[in-house]
């Protein structure tokens, strides 16, 4: 009796040791394995997680979390997203009773019919608009497009923290679709600048702006192609540009586009109307290339050869060699045509003549009339241009100096 009461009060702490014994084991085993309890929140990672070491999953003390970021867009959001903004503009324009001529509001029978209707009509109306922009840097400098801003009177720049700061245009260019507003620097969040050197096909896209009055819109996508010519999109604009599949609204225009890592690389300015996942932006070298000029002189300065030309293929050679009052034939199937040049230009005087076939630039082979157009745009007024041409079969090399783009183009 005595034996079995001594055999009954061991038994009992040994059954507890052993349910401790279990619930250590179990609680070991959940944290290694990933169980987790009903309050615990695993977030899930963009990229795979490396396998934790043994010597680390033993330590229940040291793998308390583990913190991966939500996801690439979240934080290329955070990162840029405050230094994106609404750009509110407002121009004042003739009213339609402008349309009439005055011999007509002052003619009796004009006004038996009408009354003193029309002269009570007011003579001018506001038309607002809005779009994007985002701020360059600490001095209150903003990039957006041109048409987001044109003929403005009044620009108003709304911040993602409310503020709303009075703005002012310091230039615009029309070729491109690039304007720079600024606002009194006043702690202002700014971007943070990338490339869109080598962007490829496939790389992801992230859009900003306010597209149709939502603020601060996101949207995500990929980098459908690069170098689209403004003939494929059909704009006028010298311009070599990127598309994207992320959606682009009206009202998206001026925003940024991002790259994964929230680094400006382009800017929103063009949709094609009726398609889907179809927009297209301004690479950021050329947005900052002509926003410096704007900031600095208040206009651009763009540099000219005089040429016009077009893109050689077999039709072209076939019209060209048929008309008899072009006078010229060629015998190159590629390269671009010089159809004009125009009198006392860069060109001109660099001996370019009418049926030249321009086949290389300072040593880059040339195939597209939008190629030349593109380098051009790139470079500034004064530098010079060695380009190579086919003249009746035979090599020729030229040397341009450019010059400044003339206001009004000679006939």
């Amino acid at each position: 009796m005595r034996d079995s009461n001594k055999k009954s009060r061991y038994k009992q702490p040994l059954i507890y040791a052993s349910m401790l014994l279990l619930g250590v084991i179990l609680g070991a085993w959940a944290v290694v394995s990933g169980v987790r309890s009903p309050n615990t929140t695993l977030i899930t990672p963009v990229t795979q997680v490396a396998s934790i070491s043994p010597a680390i999953a033993q330590d229940s003390d040291r793998v308390k979390s583990i913190s991966v970021p939500r996801n690439y867009v979240v934080e290329a959001v955070n990162r840029t997203g405050p230094a994106v903004v609404r750009i509110n503009a407002s121009r004042t324009v003739a009213a339609g009773n402008q349309q009439i001529p005055q011999e007509f509001l002052d003619d009796p029978m004009f006004r038996q019919f009408f009354g003193d209707q029309l002269r009570r009509m007011p003579k001018e109306r506001v038309e607002r608009g809005t779009g994007s922009g985002f701020i360059i840097n600490k001095e209150g400098d903003i990039i957006t497009n041109a048409h987001v801003v044109s003929g403005a009177d009044k620009v108003t720049v709304i911040l993602k923290d409310g503020r709303q700061i009075e703005g002012k245009v310091l230039g615009s260019d029309e070729l491109t679709d690039i304007a720079v507003v600024q606002v009194k620097p006043d702690n202002l969040p700014t971007v943070s600048i990338g490339s869109s050197q080598n962007l490829q096909p496939g790389d992801w896209a992230i859009a900003i702006g306010n597209p149709l009055g939502l603020d601060n819109t996101v949207t995500a996508g990929i980098i459908s192609a690069i170098g689209r010519n403004s003939g494929q999109i059909g704009v006028d604009k010298r311009v070599s540009f990127i598309q994207t599949d992320a959606a682009i609204n009206p009202g998206n225009s001026g925003g940024p586009l991002l790259n994964q890592n929230g680094e400006v690389i382009g800017v929103n300015t063009a949709i094609i109307q009726g398609a889907q996942g179809l927009g297209f932006a301004i690479p950021i070298e050329t947005a900052q290339r002509i926003a410096k000029q704007i900031i600095a002189n208040g206009k651009v300065s763009r540099a000219y050869l005089g040429i016009q030309m077009v893109t050689v293929d077999a039709n072209v050679k076939k019209q060209v060699n048929q008309d008899t009052e072009f006078g010229i034939k060629i015998s190159e199937d590629k390269g671009v045509l010089i159809t004009r040049v125009v009198d006392d230009s860069p060109a001109a005087k660099a001996g370019a003549k009418r049926g030249d076939v321009i086949t290389k630039f300072n040593d880059k082979e040339i195939l597209t009339a939008d190629q030349v157009t593109q380098l051009v745009e790139d470079r500034a007024v004064g530098d010079k241009i060695n380009m190579e041409v086919k003249r009746n079969g035979q090599t020729v090399a030229l040397s341009v100096e450019t010059a400044q783009f003339p206001q009004k183009f000679p006939n």
